[in-house]
């Protein structure tokens, strides 16, 4: 598995899973399947309601620790200081790790401001160990300005909605620009472009099915992916995408798809 080095000198791999929407009933064996087909780094969150059936798995497939890569989030409802540090420990007790690879502010939510204390609560809980690396999931570059001019560290990641359909390009570029790797949720649109004519012929000219080509076009422009199914079959198909790869041309037809189509919230306005 390809690896992407963080700004913090960590590494997280490009390819990972993701288990938004999966029920704690069919948590753990779509996450045993994930790692029985080579996955290693696994993407949740205390609002998913499934980290104690991730830490079931993780548990039961006897892998190293350092082999694992995992990630959870702060739920925009758990922010402000005290409350991150009571929600940071209880995702890592239900999971059943000493420590995170990757903690995350899940939302902005700019309508309390309490991701800046919040900010602050992570640095501490990197400090002391429990966290090697911590970032944030739907900012916009005037969220990400905001963090960093505390003066303190610079989020190594900013995973946002990204895909053919929204390219989502003023993020992606805020976050190169300040050196902070996009990672990508809702990689296929939740199905939506999967029937796209051109993704359609890309698929037909490689030989490989139109979620393959999405994935290796996101892969290739150097972003992280975690795409999710419960199918043990899509599961595999979704992490055999390093055996092929797109043209400058193709990727270019990918990127003219987008329609500024979000299958989520936006962050500007998202206050739960």
């Amino acid at each position: 598995m390809d690896t992407i080095e963080l700004s913090d000198g960590t590494a997280i791999p490009q390819l990972g899973y993701g288990v938004c929407l999966v029920s704690d009933e069919e948590i753990q064996s779509a996450v045993e399947s994930a790692l029985e087909a080579g996955y290693r780094s696994i993407d949740t969150a205390s609002i998913y309601r499934n980290e104690d059936g991730v830490g079931r798995a993780l548990a039961a497939t006897g892998l190293p620790r350092e082999e694992l890569y995992v990630t959870t989030k702060l739920w925009a409802t758990d922010m402000g200081a005290a409350r991150t540090v009571e929600a940071f420990h209880a995702s890592r007790e239900k999971l059943g790790l000493d420590y995170v690879d990757l903690y995350l502010i899940h939302w902005p939510a700019p309508a309390t401001d309490a991701y800046l204390e919040s900010w602050e609560v992570l640095e501490e809980l990197r400090e002391q160990g429990w966290v090697r690396s911590i970032g944030v999931s739907n900012f916009l570059p005037e969220h990400l300005d905001r963090v960093i001019g505390l003066g303190g560290s610079v989020p190594v990641v900013n995973q946002v909605e990204l895909h053919p359909a929204l390219r989502n390009r003023e993020t992606e570029e805020a976050n190169t620009a300040r050196g902070i790797v996009t990672e990508a949720w809702s990689p296929l649109a939740r199905g939506a472009v999967l029937a796209d004519p051109v993704i359609g012929e890309l698929a037909g000219r490689h030989g490989r099915s139109p979620a393959q080509i999405i994935l290796r076009w996101h892969l290739q422009q150097g972003r992280v992916v975690i795409p999710k199914s419960v199918t043990p079959e899509r599961i595999r198909a979704n992490i055999d995408v390093f055996g092929f790869e797109l043209s400058g041309e193709e990727l270019a037809r990918i990127d003219a798809l987008d329609q500024g189509l979000r299958t989520g919230d936006h962050p500007a306005t998202f206050n739960p």
